[in-house]
């Protein structure tokens, strides 16, 4: 006897339905939250997404991409180009605000901003808009940024690092070890 994956009930024939873009069993009850869906005959060799042409080509041009991935180099995309912004970004504002000598509302005032987002800024409460940071660098001469490219810590998610035996559960301490 099968379940319905909804409810959990036992039943001896599950229909079949669409919820929110998922097939799944369900009961009779349950079978009005979806739209039931009805069965093609197995006779059709072509699904709603690809001919048994297609899919026999995709499935073979994606054995040979992945193996051409797994060398151990990961592939480069846009977010390798791009800066990002620097960890201590709150301490650079702040040191060299207080170089030029300008209190918060000073520096807001000069970049035509309130003086709370520059104190947020500073204190890590909020990142900079583009627009406010790039003003921020012109008006303080500061870089607020790191190179993206230059980034060695993709090192760190490579599955070779030291702690490639760890999991997340090897982290986590739950209520019940507490106690």
């Amino acid at each position: 006897m099968a379940q319905c994956e909804m409810c959990g009930t036992e039943v001896s024939s599950p229909k079949t339905v669409k919820v929110e873009g998922a097939e799944i069993d369900v009961c009779d009850d349950c079978a009005e939250f979806g739209t039931e869906v009805t069965t093609q005959s197995s006779s059709s060799t072509s699904t709603k997404y690809s001919t048994s042409s297609s899919s026999s080509q995709s499935a073979g041009s994606s054995g040979g991409s992945s193996g051409t991935n797994s060398g151990g180099r990961r592939r480069r995309d846009m977010f390798d180009e791009m800066d990002e912004l620097a960890g201590d970004y709150d301490t650079r504002i702040r040191s060299a605000r207080e170089q030029a000598g300008l209190s918060q509302e000073e520096l807001a005032g000069e970049l035509n901003e309130k003086a709370s987002v520059i104190r947020k800024l500073e204190h890590g409460d909020s990142l900079p808009s583009d627009d406010v940071r790039e003003e921020l660098e012109d008006y303080l001469g500061i870089l607020l940024t790191e190179s993206g490219a230059e980034d060695a810590s993709d090192t760190d998610w490579s599955s070779g690092g030291d702690s490639a035996g760890l999991t997340l559960g090897d982290k986590v301490r739950r209520k019940s070890d507490d106690s």
